[in-house]
This record gives C-alpha cells, structure tokens and sequence, in this order.
C-alpha cells in the first residue's frame, strides 16, 4: 500500500477559456471541478496506474465534504481528518489559444494542534500496511514548517519509507529528517541548493547536494524529463530521463504524475530504469490533459517507450 498525505487539499475548478485576458469578460467553454492537493494527484495518478493507494490528510467544512465526495466518486480510496476550519478552493484558468495557465489559491484552513495530532494518530496507524507515505504539497495556516519532518522521524523509526514533495522551508528541515525520497520540481531544488540550474552539471551537482542534506534518494521533475540520484546495492547511480517536448494544454500537476509513475514500477518490485520511463511517460501524457494528476493510460504507454535515459558521472570537484 502507498499512502498519500495531502495537509492542504482542496476543491480544484479548472476552466478552458479562450482568448483569456485580464480584466475582460469571459465564457467559459469547458469546466472541470475536482479534489486537489499534491497528495491527491499522486493518489489519482496511483490509481490510474493500478498502484495500491490510500490518500489522507485534513478537510473542513463544504469544502472538505466536497473534496470526500469527489474522491469517493473517483474510487479514490481516502481517510480524511475532518478538521473544523474551511478547506480551500483554488481556481485555474487555461487559455489553449495561448497555452496559457493562470491559477488563484487560497490560503486554507487554520489547523489546531489536537487535529494534527489525530493526522499522526492515523498516519501511525495506516503505516503498518504501508510501503511508502508521500507527504505532498503545503501546510496551511499555523502548522509549523518541521512538520513534515517529525513525521518523516517517526515514521522512519517505524521502518516505513517516506517520500517528500514541497518547497521553502518546509522542504529545507524535511531533507534534514532523511527521507528515502525527495521530489522537488526544479524551481523548488534551485531554492534548496541557492542556485539556478542552467545546464546538466548543475542538476547533477544539485542532485549530490540534495543527497548531502540528508535525502538517500533524489528526484527533480520537470515536465516532461526528470534528474535523479538513487542508492541501490550500496552504489550511488544518477539518471537524466526525457522525452521528445510536448505542447501542454495544462501542465499542473506534471511532478505528481511522474512521482507516481516512478513509485508505482518501484512498489511492483521493477527496476529503475523502468520506473523513470513509466514516471517520464505519465507526466507527458498528464500535461495534455486537463485536471492535475490525469492522464491517457495508452498514450502515457506510447510516451514511455520513446523515453531516453542517460546515466550520469558525477561532476569532478
């Protein structure tokens, strides 16, 4: 079983709006209302790719029911902690004229110290069945940024293998708690290691500082291509996966494809390489659909065999 935690879900409503511009009236020609957070689109992308899933985290309010209802209605199998604040709705507007993406979020719920700990409570106890938790995504209001890093400890302690996927601080003190995998997007590794990345030197030399920090696998996703740094059989390898550029309709919620594609080949017993390839597939195919975390099973399958993989030296000190 993978278990995804998402702290800050909510309701996504994804609107295709030709000719988008700022400060105009417009009419929607297609709408797509949905559960969001991180955690949920790796929950969804697990569930597509036929992956043991569970996804929790907390929801509040209309909003909360809202969420609850959509991943029922997906089969998404969930666990939530209802909190007593109001979940979050976002808002994103694609203009497939321009290929365009516009999106508005919402701050979230603030979240009392007793509900976090229920979170824990059920985060201990899902993880007896767990292979991996993924904690995905921001912390809303007055949770404090080591969150994810005292869980990350306690759960280690309890022999399960943590992935982490956020930004900022949060993912700063989360490296620190050693992970068994972390999964920035580019823009979040180049905050982390002070840095902009301009060519494959620099993400590999990226991917030995993430490492340094404290995080014993690697992951940066991009869109369509990812880098990363694995330790297997006492033996540090690094891999730039890719895939031919796709023109996106949305490309929201690309890293969580990929993170989920690469998990799901990894929880089935498969090899790297096969895993950056369907991870690779997943999110190229996901950034021509609209809504965070779907994607064409079949055309992720087609993407995957065109998938270059190139294993990496490490860049001479």
């Amino acid at each position: 079983m993978i278990v995804t935690v998402t702290l800050n879900a909510a309701v996504d409503r994804t609107l295709t709006v030709p000719n988008f511009q700022p400060g105009h009236r417009h009419r929607a020609s297609a709408s797509l209302t949905s559960a969001g957070g991180k955690g949920i689109n790796v929950a969804r992308a697990l569930k597509e790719l036929e992956a043991p899933v569970i996804a929790t985290g907390l929801a509040g309010g209309r909003a909360g029911d809202r969420i609850i209802e959509e991943l029922a209605g997906e089969a998404i199998l969930n666990d939530f902690v209802r909190i007593s604040d109001e979940s979050r709705t976002s808002t994103a507007v694609v203009d497939p004229t321009g290929g365009r993406l516009s999106e508005i979020y919402e701050w979230g719920p603030a979240v009392r110290p007793d509900e976090l700990e229920t979170l824990l409570d059920k985060l201990r106890y899902l993880s007896r069945v767990a292979s991996f938790v993924v904690f995905s995504g921001s912390l809303p209001r007055d949770v404090e940024d080591d969150f994810y890093a005292e869980a990350i400890r306690d759960l280690n302690r309890r022999g399960v293998q943590c992935v982490l996927d956020t930004e900022g601080e949060p993912l700063r003190v989360g490296v620190e708690a050693e992970p068994f995998l972390v999964s920035p997007n580019q823009r979040e590794a180049e905050s982390l290691v002070g840095q902009e990345f301009s060519d494959e030197e620099d993400f590999v030399m990226a991917l030995d500082a993430i490492a340094d920090l404290g995080a014993r696998n690697v992951l940066i996703t991009q869109e369509t291509s990812c880098f990363g740094l694995f330790r297997e059989d006492r033996h540090v390898r690094r891999f730039r996966a890719s895939v031919a550029r796709i023109d996106p309709i949305a490309p929201v919620g690309a890293g969580d494809v990929l993170l989920a594609g690469f998990l799901a080949v990894r929880f089935n017993g498969g090899p790297l390489d096969e895993a950056l390839r369907v991870g690779v597939g997943a999110a190229a195919a996901s950034v021509m659909e609209l809504g965070a975390g779907r994607f064409d099973m079949r055309e992720a399958t087609r993407l995957a065999g065109g998938v270059e993989l190139e294993e990496l030296q490490p860049v001479s000190a």
